[in-house]
């Protein structure tokens, strides 16, 4: 198999890393989500991943709490998964580096661009945990402003959904699967794949999504060997 990508950022939700333990890390599981990772920096394809927090904590969920400081609770949720995704992959003797957006250098880089661009032409995979750094912003911003700093080729969304629908599959037998769609269909249309943020940033700087089921792993693989699987969204 040969990578259409060579510099990939892929997207992966804190709810897939739980298994089927629904709640924290499931590490059998994402050992699972390590191993295509691995044999794809085999191939010689750079990897950058970024991490949600929703099995641990949602900030959107919190309540009456402020904001800002349940945004802040997520960043770190997500600090702890890439950690996590970072101790399997040195299991599988995948040289690793973990960058968080905000500073918490006993544990890990702080997140600089050049550094992090350095790891991935040396072949390290970065995993971007923290977020942005910032409150109010969700992690699949995240994805998309680190994919644009990195100069991505692509994000590959890994979700627990084989594709983009045009209603919830899990709600309606009925609901339609797209092959392919814009940014504009998303914003548009309401397409329930990321929030409108993330959504724009891809489409200001043409950097085209694949959103596939994460339930197969090895639809990593052939996601990046340009395999028809799950729903690619472009530019146009």
């Amino acid at each position: 198999m040969t990578p259409k990508y060579k510099r990939i950022l892929l997207k992966l939700s804190g709810e897939s890393l739980a298994g089927n333990l629904k709640h924290g890390i499931d590490f059998d599981t994402v050992l699972s989500f390590c191993e295509p990772i691995k044999k794809l920096v085999d191939m010689g394809v750079e990897v950058a991943i970024v991490v949600g927090g929703g099995n641990f904590w949602r900030g959107r969920s919190s309540g009456s709490m402020d904001r800002t400081r349940a945004d802040h609770m997520g960043m770190l949720a997500t600090a702890i998964n890439a950690l996590g995704i970072a101790d399997a992959l040195e299991q599988l003797d995948v040289v690793v580096r973990v960058q968080t957006g905000i500073t918490m250098q006993q544990v890990a880089e702080p997140y600089i661009r050049n550094r992090a661009v350095r790891h991935l032409e040396k072949g390290r995979v970065v995993i971007f945990g923290g977020g942005t750094g910032n409150p109010f912003f969700s992690t699949d911003t995240a994805a998309a402003l680190r994919a644009a700093e990195i100069e991505a080729d692509v994000i590959l969304k890994a979700t627990m959904v084989d594709g983009i629908y045009d209603s919830d599959p899990k709600i309606n037998k009925n609901a339609v699967k797209f092959d392919e769609v814009s940014y504009l269909d998303i914003l548009n249309k309401g397409l329930n794949v990321m929030d409108t943020t993330a959504a724009t940033l891809c489409h200001d700087n043409r950097i085209p999504i694949l959103v596939f089921s994460i339930e197969n792993p090895d639809n990593i693989i052939s996601a990046v060997c340009g395999e028809k699987v799950g729903t690619l969204v472009t530019q146009a």
